[in-house]
């Protein structure tokens, strides 16, 4: 599962900078916390590999007791049907186009379960079409619209309309509904209405999947879900902090970064920007959190260059020293770098390679 290299003796210490590393102990912890999360609540547990596209990390998962894996792009499932990792997966993203419908079809021929989601008419004919050529039978969920102002249906009545579409439509099998994140303003009404219009009619819901690290605080609160689909757990980063399903020492994701400049007293300079640490914030200020000066802050990053903050702190970094930094959202920073170095004891203990980074299409 570990993937290794002759760097394995090395120190975090003697790493060139930037680098992307991995916690492990964090990591497998992680793992272990959130499968236990979602199985306490009779859910089952389907995470999301956007977040670190290693297929070595999503055997971890499955083997601690996922159902199987979300992608969220046929590039990212290339990656881990070629790996052997899952025998079921969901991609949570419209399929448009032959060319792609295409890709999907060989993908289902190697594997046990491969679903996918539809908003609208034309995706399901196109999946219909294409799984008819080939004659697949293709699971499909109905993506909903709870509030979030992305993709998917807008009401539970376009949701059935589409359901007994995707029914009669040869080539495809209605599964259940979809929604991301479950914390949207509307879930919770939306998939009450949901469930009483679809049962009051006979159509069944066998699954209703839900979404997103932040939810799973309350998971509980949306009992007629039957899954969940986290990602960003498996690292955690500055968001989740923030949104309190994390606290620092769950961030299992660093960003090992030397200062190369102190232009002035309360300014320091380091050798990783926004091609490393995203310049992604959402709903959190700044752009990421120094592990070994909480009060230092973040405060711009150009495509090479950092620049820190040090006004507050008491103690302040030299020309040449490390530090590590918990990115605002790791996800994006998983799709900028080649590999992650992992981490146990201050010692190089592996080197993923990010196998699925730049799977966009």
């Amino acid at each position: 599962m570990h993937e290794t290299t002759d760097r394995k003796r090395i120190a975090a210490a003697d790493l060139d900078t930037p680098v992307v590393t991995v916690l492990l102990d964090r990591l497998e912890r992680n793992i272990a916390r959130v499968q236990d999360i979602v199985a306490r609540t009779g859910k089952r547990n389907r995470p999301h590999v956007k977040t670190h596209k290693i297929p070595a990390i999503g055997a971890m998962q499955v083997a601690a007791g996922a159902v199987g894996l979300t992608c969220q792009k046929l590039g990212e499932a290339e990656v881990f049907i070629d790996a052997g990792v899952a025998d079921d997966l969901l991609v949570t993203f419209n399929i448009v186009g032959s060319a792609k419908a295409g890709r999907l079809m060989d993908l289902s021929e190697r594997i046990g379960r491969l679903a996918v989601v539809a908003d609208n008419e034309t995706v399901l004919h196109g999946l219909s079409e294409a799984a008819r050529g080939r004659g697949r039978i293709v699971p499909v969920l109905v993506e909903c619209d709870s509030g979030f102002g992305r993709n998917g249906v807008q009401t539970p009545r376009a949701a059935l309309d589409l359901a007994r579409l995707a029914d009669r439509l040869p080539g495809l099998a209605f599964e259940g509904l979809m929604v991301f994140p479950n914390t949207a303003p509307r879930t919770l009404e939306f998939f009450s209405e949901a469930v009483s219009l679809f049962r009051a009619l006979g159509v069944p819901l066998p699954t209703l999947s839900g979404g997103g690290t932040p939810s799973l605080n309350a998971l509980s609160d949306y009992p007629m879900m039957t899954e969940h689909r986290a990602g960003t757990y498996v690292y955690n980063d500055v968001m989740m902090v923030h949104s309190g399903v994390a606290g620092w020492n769950d961030c299992a994701m660093h960003v090992r970064t030397t200062v190369v400049s102190r232009p002035t007293a309360d300014r320091a300079v380091i050798d990783a920007g926004s091609k490393v640490l995203t310049r992604e914030q959402y709903y959190v200020r700044d752009f990421g959190h120094v592990v070994e000066y909480p009060d230092a802050t973040v405060v711009n990053l150009s495509e090479e260059h950092g620049v820190i903050d040090l006004s507050a702190c008491r103690d302040r970094p030299r020309v040449g020293d490390v530090v590590n930094i918990v990115p605002n959202h790791c996800c994006v920073v998983s799709n900028m770098v080649d590999e992650v170095v992992g981490l146990r004891d201050g010692m190089v203990e592996l080197v993923w390679p990010v196998a699925a980074r730049g799977k966009v299409r």
